[in-house]
């Protein structure tokens, strides 16, 4: 199949400023499957072990309680509320409005920044009702 000379290219990457609605625009397919693999196989071994018994689902306990598998746990719940403020961001888009550009920025900084703050305030929990416990 030969290009026809007379229509333009389409603009490369790397003519684009990014800014932070890009990031987070990429970040909202990257979560999204990043919840669908490793949240849907983490959930499909639960479940899983809870069928097959107490030895199976001690396996499986004994892996989700292990101290390195909280950077997954972590990470799938960064991904959730980055996920799911990104989401909100983008049905409010869809009403037609947030498009201006100084608007746009500011809540896609928002969403990067309160996802941040909602994992740590969720882990923050977590670990003290864990060490009070």
């Amino acid at each position: 199949m030969s290009r026809n000379p007379e229509r333009p290219l389409s603009p490369h990457l790397t003519i684009w400023k990014w800014g932070p609605h890009m990031l987070v625009s990429i970040l909202h397919r990257i979560t999204g499957a990043g919840l669908a693999v490793v949240g849907g196989a983490l959930f499909v071994w639960w479940l899983v072990a809870a069928a097959g018994g107490a030895e199976a689902y001690a396996t499986f306990a004994g892996w989700a309680t292990w101290k390195w598998s909280l950077i997954v746990w972590i990470g799938l719940t960064w991904a959730f509320f980055q996920h799911t403020l990104s989401g909100l961001r983008h049905f409010v888009m869809d009403t037609g409005a947030g498009f201006e550009l100084h608007t746009n920025k500011f809540w896609a900084l928002m969403t990067l920044v309160w996802a941040v703050l909602l994992t740590a305030a969720v882990w923050a929990y977590i670990l003290v009702w864990r060490l009070a416990a």
